[in-house]
């Protein structure tokens, strides 16, 4: 609070022994810190009286809150930023894949232009077949 050295510390002691006197100087002292306390204590009670009239308490939250919220905003727009890269990348790979399937398709076509008809699939089961299945079925006697 006050810049003062061990020197003017002694100085103001010399001083004090000598107007004050050996007798009544430890009171004195006991004096003197009693009104130092208790004037910290009414400048500790003014303060914490203004900081609730004002609103301290809240004003710092609502610092806290609109921090947050900047540094919210800003990881949303360094994830946009780097999903935008992204699309572009991938939009870039999928032209350059595009590319790369337009020139080869050329060497991967047919000369003829006939169409092949896929083989037709028949059912080829037999009658074996038909009475294996009907073989699984338990047989009833009838007695």
């Amino acid at each position: 609070m006050f810049d003062i050295g061990f020197l003017e510390l002694a100085l103001i002691s010399i001083v004090a022994l000598l107007v004050i006197g050996p007798e009544r100087l430890p009171e004195t002292i006991r004096t003197i810190m009693l009104w130092l306390g208790r004037i910290r204590r009414t400048f500790a009670n003014i303060k914490n009286e203004l900081e609730q009239e004002i609103g301290a308490d809240e004003i710092r939250r609502q610092l806290h809150n609109e921090t947050i919220m900047k540094d919210i905003k800003e990881a949303k727009e360094s994830i946009s930023g780097a999903l935008k890269e992204t699309d572009q990348s991938i939009n870039d790979f999928r032209h350059s894949l595009n590319e790369s399937i337009d020139s080869a398709e050329p060497s991967l076509q047919p000369n003829n232009t006939e169409t092949v008809a896929p083989p037709a699939i028949s059912d080829t089961s037999t009658d074996s077949t038909k009475d294996s299945a009907n073989n699984d079925e338990p047989k009833r006697s009838t007695s």
